[in-house]
């Protein structure tokens, strides 16, 4: 397992909040609770009794009751969860985009923090540091050995206290400390930029409260910068999820209007309902859409879609509906398979469970769970292949997913722990340099954006010469 962690994270770009769901925020109030089994519910208080008194030193009444409702949720299904306070606090902030902290995008390399980017504005990108620093200690504490989520949490903080990095710059050979105060971090979800005349690149990274007024303000901006834009490629690699209605508000910035982008479908009612390119499918009440100040041509763009392995859930929805409704190329990589739905359900003020409530189906009726969206035209990572991509987990990888109900293959965990075992073989060849790291989303080196370039003009594309489409797996062991 140590292998294999170490190899994966040499994928990771950067602390992603909120893990590959989809999300609806609506609380409903029930009154009508179910029976409650009352043999077995005295056997969890003889149980809780037996703990309590016998336990081999004093346990904490609250923790065993917080640990057997985590326990209770998490058997269910990978994705749903039990929130305590703490939990709570920071999915929320994940949702909203917001946290207090220094604002730097960091991945690990050799036990370090590495800064793959400062926030723009943030205390850390004033206080000079730079993409490729490294922080060998925060305040008192050597990162080396500390995990990733240990790091930011040391970095995070209530606002306007000081936090002491100890950055280590390798292009000037020298470390140094750097004395920042945190304050509250917005967290942007959207990139673009004008590619070059006429095309440009729009990246939504997660589905958040303000992504979609952040999506609307950069495409208005490309507008205002290329009047006459002649394609766009929407970038949704490694797009984990989020908001439902993100994914339908975006949707619906490309597709007619009140066209079906999703549907649900679960056990209660509320779950039952089908999402339509319309502001009352997306829009909060009391709020102005956001995509009304979109120029007219964004409906009819030439569009490509690119995802990869990454690509879950929220992102998901998007490239199912832009692809059945025939209005972007989706192309790159198989996606995760995540196709389906949590709802946070308020236990109290500082506690909530998220539950699974519904299976999506994109508009013509197919469910992605356990399978993902197969791209129109598959793309390798780089032009010499896919160095990464087996290493990427998927829905159907995990412990007790949802099944698709579709054949079984009993082969693909095989084949998949061959190319991972061949992959983790060249965690070495990545580390000294002789296999080069993926390059920067959106940069002059990207592979996969020059062949959506070339799509959207009409030029040769490099087509995946070996990625085929992954079988299901349908055992009943999950």
């Amino acid at each position: 397992m140590g292998a294999k962690l170490k190899v994966a994270g040499l994928l990771t770009l950067g602390a992603v909040a909120g893990a590959l769901t989809t999300m609806q925020l609506t609380a409903i109030a029930r009154n009508n609770y179910a029976p409650i089994p009352l043999e077995e519910m005295q056997q969890l208080a003889r149980a809780f009794d037996i703990l309590k008194s016998d336990y081999v030193e004093p346990v904490d009444e609250k923790k065993l009751i917080n640990d057997a409702l985590a326990g209770m949720v998490s058997g269910l299904d990978p994705h749903s969860q039990y929130f305590d306070k703490k939990s709570f606090k920071e999915f929320r902030e994940s949702t909203t985009g917001k946290f207090v902290g220094v604002g730097i995008e960091i991945g690990m390399e050799d036990g370090v923090v590495k800064v793959v980017s400062p926030i723009e504005g943030s205390p850390a990108f004033r206080a000079g540091i730079k993409s490729g620093d490294l922080i060998t200690k925060i305040d008192d504490t050597p990162v080396k050995g500390l995990g990733m989520e240990q790091a930011v949490k040391r970095m995070r903080g209530d606002p306007n206290t000081k936090v002491v990095l100890t950055v280590f710059r390798k292009s000037e050979n020298r470390s140094f400390p750097l004395t920042i105060t945190r304050e509250e971090i917005r967290v942007q979800s959207v990139r673009a930029k004008v590619v070059e005349p006429g095309y440009a690149w729009l990246r939504v990274t997660q589905f958040q409260e303000r992504t979609i007024d952040d999506f609307s303000r950069k495409l208005e901006e490309l507008y205002k910068q290329d009047p006459n834009l002649k394609g766009l490629v929407l970038d949704l690699r490694n797009d984990p999820g989020g908001l439902l209605e993100g994914a339908v508000a975006l949707s619906a910035a490309f597709l007619p209007s009140d066209v079906v982008v999703v549907s649900t479908n679960g056990q209660i009612a509320d779950s039952k309902y089908t999402y339509h390119a319309s502001p009352d499918n997306y829009m909060r009440r009391g709020g102005v859409d956001p995509l009304k100040r979109l120029p007219a041509a964004v409906k009819t763009v030439p569009l490509v879609v690119l995802v990869n392995e990454g690509s879950a859930s929220a992102s998901e929805i998007v490239a199912g509906a832009l692809q059945d409704h025939h209005r972007a190329v989706v192309m790159g990589a198989q996606t995760f398979g995540k196709g389906s739905v949590q709802t946070i359900r308020p236990l109290s003020a500082d506690t909530a469970l998220k539950i699974t409530t519904a299976r999506y189906y994109t508009p013509s009726g197919r469910s992605i769970q356990a399978k993902g969206i197969v791209p129109d035209v598959w793309l390798d990572e780089t032009a010499e292949g896919n160095v990464f991509a087996a290493l990427r987990m998927r829905e159907a990888d995990l412990e007790k997913h949802l099944q698709n109900g579709e054949e079984k293959n009993e082969a693909r965990e095989k084949a998949r722990e061959e190319a991972r075992k061949k992959l983790e073989e060249q965690a070495e060849k990545i580390k000294d340099g002789s296999i080069k790291p993926l390059p920067e989303f959106g940069s002059a080196e990207d592979f996969q954006l020059a062949q959506a370039l070339n799509r959207l003009k009409n030029r040769p594309v490099m087509v995946s010469k070996t990625m085929t489409e992954r079988p299901l797996d349908t055992d009943t062991d999950h």
